[in-house]
C-alpha cells in the first residue's frame, strides 16, 4: 500500500508510477477471476500471488519516489479489496463451496467481508499502530493461504469437490482471523543492508530452492505457518 507505516499526510494528486504497480496488481486479481471461470484453477491461484508482488512494489516504489497520496492509499485498497477479498472468495466458491450450495456461498461471503473490514480498520489505523505489528492476519497472506491450498492441490491431482469441507472451514477461519486483534510480524523492521549470520543466508537460499523446486506446496506450507504463528503465539505466552 502507498502509505503502509507513514505517518506522514499524504500529497494530493495522481502519480503515475506507484499506481501502474497498483493496476498490475489489480488487473491479476481481476484475471484469476476470469481464469477461475475458466476452469484454470492453478493459473488462478498463481495470478493472486503475482497480484501480491505487484501489491507489495506500489507502496514501496511510492516511498523510494516520494508520490505517496491520498488517491493511490484508496486506489490501493480497493485493488486490494478485488484482489484479496472477491478473488480468493469466488474462486474458492467455483473450485469447491458450489456443491454445498447456500453453506457455499454464505461461507465465501464471510471471508470477502473480514477482507472488507480488516481493510478499513487498517486505514484507520494509519500512524496509529505500531510498526513491527499487523493488528489481524493481513489480506494478501489471508489470499495466499487460500490460493497456496488451491494451487497445491490442483498441482497434486485433487479435485476442490474433495475438500468442499475443509475450503468450509478454511475460508471463514482466514476472515475471521483478519478482523481478530491477533498481532502479525509486519517484518518492515527488517533490515536487509545489515550484517547476518551465515546460516540465516544459508536457510535463505534453501527456501529460495524448495520454491523453485515445489513452489504451489512451499507457498502454501509458508504462509499457512505464517496464518498459525499469530494465534500460536498467543497460545504460548498464556501457557507461560
Amino acid at each position: 500500500m502507498h502509505i503502509k507505516g507513514d505517518k506522514k499526510q499524504p500529497r494530493k494528486g495522481v502519480f503515475l508510477l506507484p499506481n501502474l504497480f497498483t493496476t498490475a496488481a489489480l488487473f491479476s486479481g481481476f484475471y484469476s477471476i476470469i481464469a477461475a471461470m475458466n476452469g484454470d484453477f492453478s493459473g488462478a491461484a498463481v495470478a493472486i500471488f503475482i497480484s501480491m508482488v505487484f501489491d507489495a512494489l506500489d507502496g514501496r516504489v511510492a516511498r523510494l519516489t516520494h508520490t505517496q497520496s491520498a488517491f493511490g492509499a484508496e486506489y490501493d485498497s480497493l485493488s486490494d479489496m478485488v484482489s484479496f477479498g472477491i478473488a480468493p472468495a469466488l474462486i474458492v466458491f467455483t473450485w469447491a463451496l458450489e456443491p454445498l450450495e447456500k453453506i457455499g456461498w454464505i461461507t465465501a461471503f464471510v471471508y470477502a467481508v473480514g477482507a472488507a473490514l480488516r481493510l478499513a480498520r487498517f486505514n484507520t489505523m494509519i500512524g496509529v499502530e505500531e510498526k513491527r505489528y499487523f493488528t489481524g492476519l493481513p489480506s494478501p497472506a489471508a489470499a495466499a493461504i487460500v490460493a497456496g491450498v488451491i494451487w497445491a492441490a490442483s498441482e497434486h491431482g485433487m479435485s476442490g469437490e474433495s475438500l468442499s469441507i475443509v475450503m468450509a472451514f478454511l475460508l471463514p477461519i482466514a476472515g475471521l482471523l483478519m478482523v481478530s486483534n491477533v498481532k502479525y510480524r509486519s517484518f518492515k523492521d527488517l533490515n536487509l543492508k545489515g550484517r547476518v549470520p551465515f546460516m540465516v543466508l544459508l536457510l535463505s537460499v534453501l527456501i529460495f530452492v524448495l520454491i523453485a523446486l515445489e513452489p504451489s506446496l512451499v507457498l502454501m506450507v509458508l504462509f499457512c505457518i505464517y496464518g498459525l504463528w499469530g494465534p500460536a503465539a498467543i497460545f504460548i505466552k498464556g501457557l507461560r
